[in-house]
């Protein structure tokens, strides 16, 4: 459901821009309020986890379309909301520059449908009210289920929203939106079942990463991350070879609302960020230039797990130590 520019002005993109921002920041100081740095270690090894989970594009039958997950409700489930969030950007800041995948200017708006209603809403509206009085693994099924869908129609809804008020696309909001709706809440119920699945592993073998409250602290053994991140590198460098070719929801939602048509922009504000992510963008459709698919999703995917790890890696300590230094002014 990554936005291409093509769909969006750049008054629509900043506003998103500054939404996702504001967020961000909000975001950032809660978990320096909280002086919880022990979860943070998880940051980078999850980001990867997703990273590499949302390169396993499922075919869904009948449709000739593919989803993947969106990963922001499995990242609230073991990270919180605020942390999850920066998780998130993370992800899809490195998806854009890296890989071309989702525009410059429509980053803040992928921040916020992919990010912003799975951390938020489906972890303060769902799961945290669920798991208040204990965890239960019917508990977590139902959760994962519940905020995937929930969150994954906001998000579709919010592309159709943006790309309506840019009205530089010839989508019709009513049949642009019949498409995405379907098509997003069968591939939020295949999110829920892979959430729910990992997060019912987590909780056999270390119950206490999962997020319940605020409140609670919560370590992260060498031993989890290790298999959290050794996980990551398996799925992308295999199980990224098995991604199915369709186009995914959204790509597939514009195909049949426009009929085939084009909708490539060509305003020279959208050339200039065109070229901008070609220098940035190495490893382009999560290919390399002159080489097989095969090897190119390898790479892609390798490089893409090892670069979220280093991200979240720096993230937390930035964050850590911004913490304390707060904590010693106050």
């Amino acid at each position: 459901m990554h936005m291409s520019d093509a769909l969006l002005v750049p008054a629509v993109g900043a506003a998103m821009y500054l939404c996702s921002a504001v967020t961000a920041h909000r975001s950032i100081s809660n978990i320096n309020l909280k002086e919880d740095y022990k979860r943070l270690p998880m940051m980078g090894v999850a980001g990867a986890f997703v990273f590499a989970a949302q390169m396993v594009n499922f075919t869904i039958p009948g449709t000739g379309a593919s989803g993947h997950i969106c990963g922001s409700i499995l990242l609230t489930a073991i990270l919180g909301p605020y942390a999850a969030f920066i998780t998130m950007i993370g992800i899809l800041m490195i998806q854009a520059l890296m890989f071309a995948d989702g525009g410059i200017l429509a980053l803040g708006c992928n921040i916020w449908n992919m990010a912003f209603y799975g951390c938020f809403l489906g972890g303060f509206m769902i799961w945290k009210p669920m798991m208040k009085h204990g965890i239960t693994k019917k508990k977590i099924a139902t959760a994962s289920i519940l905020a995937s869908i929930l969150t994954l129609q906001l998000g579709a809804f919010s592309v159709v929203v943006e790309t309506t008020l840019s009205g530089i696309t010839d989508l019709p909001f009513i049949q642009f939106a019949a498409m995405m709706q379907p098509i997003h809440l069968v591939i939020g119920l295949v999110e829920g079942l892979i959430t729910g699945s990992v997060l019912l592993y987590l909780y056999e073998t270390k119950p206490e990463l999962l997020w319940m409250d605020e409140s609670v602290s919560r370590g992260s053994s060498k031993k989890i991350l290790v298999i959290i991140f050794s996980a990551a590198i398996i799925v992308s460098g295999l199980f990224s070879l098995l991604a199915s070719g369709n186009p995914d929801g959204l790509e597939w939602a514009i195909e049949r609302t426009a009929n085939g048509s084009d909708l490539q922009s060509v305003s020279l504000f959208h050339q200039i960020l065109s070229q901008m992510q070609a220098r940035t963008a190495l490893l382009a459709d999560y290919g390399v230039a002159g080489s097989s698919d095969q090897f190119g999703t390898i790479i892609s995917g390798l490089t893409g797990v090892l670069l979220l790890a280093a991200a979240g890696a720096v993230a937390g300590s930035l964050i850590r130590r911004f913490g304390k230094k707060k904590e010693y002014e106050s």
